[in-house]
């Protein structure tokens, strides 16, 4: 068999670091940043005596995800100890939610090239971060700065099938997440980390695999990598005779490759028990409709929009609307063109990618973008020239318009002035015309080609390739 007879089945443990004032059971701040070891305290360190308090903040939050997420926001939930002993942890365990979670049963949607898939969530629980240990030659030092620091975990049941469709979930839900404004949803900073869940079987069967775990990536495209890798790795182990064991693996940026840590632990080894010193958790409905009201217009609400207004498909509408920045730039720039389509082109082929996935502002004018996509859509300019622009409005805005006519950029789209050139480049590449008038179709490239650098690349494009052929017909 080969590995096109086996499928992934990727399930997704998200961990969002929560945009509080202060953490989740004692007032010590919670600056990105700070000076290691100043910003804890008896509570956070777990101290002999010190008690916890739940800061309301991190509830409000935790119902702000599960409604954006369709989940069931549970009247009664309750915390749990974790018990595991590290260095990075000074109270031996950790402060989390297991048999009784916040928020149950939700779903997002999420488009890709692939199509639209509804991944469901499992489940929603409130929990607190550990330390950080920093290494170096001399030992190893522990910060703990981030003890404390209030998380959601976002459980995925395993219904992501593709890399694609678990990162497209992860862009979800940071969208979800910074649309709420309960995170910033950083992974450069640690504010979204993913744990993958992935096992693989054959194409047709229902039972599940053995279940790796690869902890703690921080990148979308590391995620991706990571899939794709212990993807095959488990194929050739199946298809070499062997057994796969239940492990947590780490992704190596540098190799590509997923290498063992430990195997995998079961709950039972945590020995889960309620937390004596923090009552349990109770939400009304009325509460929970008060914060409802205060969750502005998701992603999801724009894209139906887009795709009704801009006839824009569910993977266009979908990436427009995985940043709210994004959202917001394109909805002020779509005001300032009568191409939106046009726009939505150059939005997400040229200048989405000149920013990283932690970006959260555009420093371009939106409008400059609206009146660059009227250039394009009018065939004032080519798409060439359009990208030109483009790039010199990232580094200074201007009014695109005067900037074609300063700079004698505008599109040639008259047949008189190309026809010398047209025919110069006919009579210059012969034997591309031969190949082309013998069937090969990318013969035409090279007379194109002769045709643009001899125009500085202004020439209509397609009008050359129409004039090309008629040339070479006549």
């Amino acid at each position: 068999m080969s590995i096109n007879d086996y499928e992934r089945v990727i399930g997704l443990e998200v961990h969002v670091e929560l945009n509080t004032k202060h953490k989740a059971f004692c007032e010590c701040p919670t600056t990105f940043g700070a000076p290691p070891n100043s910003q804890v305290c008896p509570v956070c360190l777990g101290m002999p005596g010190a008690l916890p308090v739940l800061n309301r903040e991190v509830v409000d939050f935790a119902i702000k995800a599960g409604i954006a997420t369709h989940c069931t926001i549970e009247s009664v939930s309750r915390f749990d100890r974790k018990n595991y002993f590290y260095p990075d942890s000074p109270k031996a365990y950790q402060t989390t939610q297991n048999d009784f979670p916040i928020c149950t049963n939700g779903y997002v949607e999420v488009a890709s090239e692939e199509g639209t898939r509804k991944i469901r969530i499992s489940q929603i629980h409130m929990e607190e971060d550990a330390g950080k240990l920093i290494h170096h030659s001399e030992g190893t030092e522990i910060d703990c700065n981030r003890c404390g620091v209030p998380l959601l975990e976002i459980v995925s049941a395993p219904d992501a099938r593709s890399a694609e469709e678990a990162v497209a979930y992860l862009r979800k839900l940071r969208a979800i997440v910074r649309y709420t404004g309960i995170s910033d949803g950083k992974m450069n900073e640690g504010s979204l980390r993913c744990d993958v869940n992935l096992s693989v079987r054959k194409k047709g069967d229902e039972a599940f695999g053995t279940r790796v775990e690869i902890k703690n990536i921080n990148s979308f495209n590391f995620v991706a990598r990571a899939i794709e890798s212990e993807f095959k790795r488990q194929v050739e182990v199946l298809e070499g005779g062997g057994q796969l064991v239940q492990e947590t693996r780490r992704f190596d940026e540098k190799t590509g490759q997923t290498y063992s840590m430990r195997s995998k632990e079961d709950a039972s080894d945590y020995r889960y028990f309620p937390d004596p010193d923090l009552v349990p958790v109770r939400v009304t409905r009325e509460e929970v409709e008060a914060i409802r009201k205060t969750i502005p217009r998701m992603a999801d609400e724009r894209k139906a929009s887009y795709m009704e207004a801009y006839q824009l498909t569910p993977y266009e509408a979908e990436r427009l609307t995985e940043d709210k920045e994004m959202s917001d730039f394109f909805e002020e720039a779509v005001a300032h063109t009568s191409y939106p389509k046009t726009l939505v082109n150059v939005l997400l082929t040229d200048v989405s990618p000149s920013f990283t996935e932690d970006t959260v502002e555009y420093p371009m004018n939106p409008i400059s973008l609206g009146v660059l996509a009227d250039l394009l859509g009018n065939d004032e300019i080519n798409s060439n020239t359009g990208r030109r622009l483009v790039k010199a409005l990232l580094e200074n805005d201007f009014d695109p318009k005067a900037y074609v006519e300063e700079h004698q950029l505008a599109q040639i789209n008259d047949r008189t002035v190309l026809e010398p050139t047209i025919q110069a480049a006919v009579a210059a590449n012969e034997r591309a015309v031969k190949d082309y008038l013998g069937g090969k179709e990318t013969a035409l490239r090279a007379i194109i080609g002769f045709v643009m650098k001899k125009t500085q690349g202004k020439a209509n494009p397609l009008l050359v390739e129409t004039m090309i052929r008629e040339a070479i017909e006549e």
